[in-house]
């Protein structure tokens, strides 16, 4: 689905954030991404969003060399990868629906073709009495689900998700994690990069250590 193969990055003449990082993500897998803070998590995530290029080194997405891709190629291959943002990024003038919605509107569809799929959506998230408020009214659990059924309404084949139980109590995490594991029993690819050691061991899952711009892989 996606390889890395001696991929490089750095921002501006600074140091490499990432140095020679290979790796692939296989339909239907579940992986964490760990590591200290600075450690070069985001950017990972960036790179596998394509929203940004590596300094060197290749990616290939969904069977495409990114680096010979045009800016017109990028945003269908986007479409089949869901990201959920440690800040949330949700519209605070939009109501929770709306909010979920919004990645089908700029797809052009009309509402009478997905408002019975967000509403079945948001229910799944638990937040099916939460439809019509705006997000400022939300808890900080509600908006990190919120932000996962934005992510989730495409159906994407991949999801990558930047901490996504760092804001909530740990009652709320375990439910998150069960969302993300059914999510994947369903044939979607996980990447979730956390610090949370003790999220990482209820799951058997693979694990890619970032240390010092350079990445270590355990499989369970």
């Amino acid at each position: 689905m996606i390889r890395f193969e001696n991929v490089g990055l750095r921002y501006g003449m600074g140091p490499e954030v990432l140095r020679d990082v290979s790796f692939s993500i296989e339909p239907q897998s579940f992986q964490f991404l760990t590591g200290p803070s600075g450690a070069g998590k985001t950017s990972l995530l960036r790179l596998l969003f394509l929203s940004m290029k590596p300094t060197r080194g290749l990616i290939s997405a969904f069977g495409h060399d990114t680096s010979t891709l045009s800016k017109s190629q990028v945003p269908g291959l986007r479409r089949r990868i869901g990201i959920v943002f440690q800040d949330f990024r949700l519209l605070d003038h939009m109501t929770t629906y709306e909010n979920v919605a919004l990645p089908l509107r700029v797809l052009g569809q009309q509402e009478s073709d997905y408002r019975s799929d967000v509403v079945e959506l948001l229910k799944w998230v638990g937040l099916g009495e939460r439809m019509h408020v705006l997000p400022p009214v939300l808890s900080g659990g509600e908006k990190q689900r919120a932000a996962i059924a934005r992510a989730l309404i495409t159906r994407p084949e991949l999801l990558l998700a930047d901490e996504p139980t760092g804001n909530v109590d740990p009652s709320l995490a375990q439910r998150l994690l069960r969302l993300f594991i059914e999510l994947n029993r369903l044939g979607t690819s996980v990447v979730i990069a956390t610090h949370d050691l003790g999220l990482m061991e209820q799951v058997d899952a693979r694990r890619m250590i970032l240390s010092g711009g350079r990445l270590a892989i355990h499989d369970d």
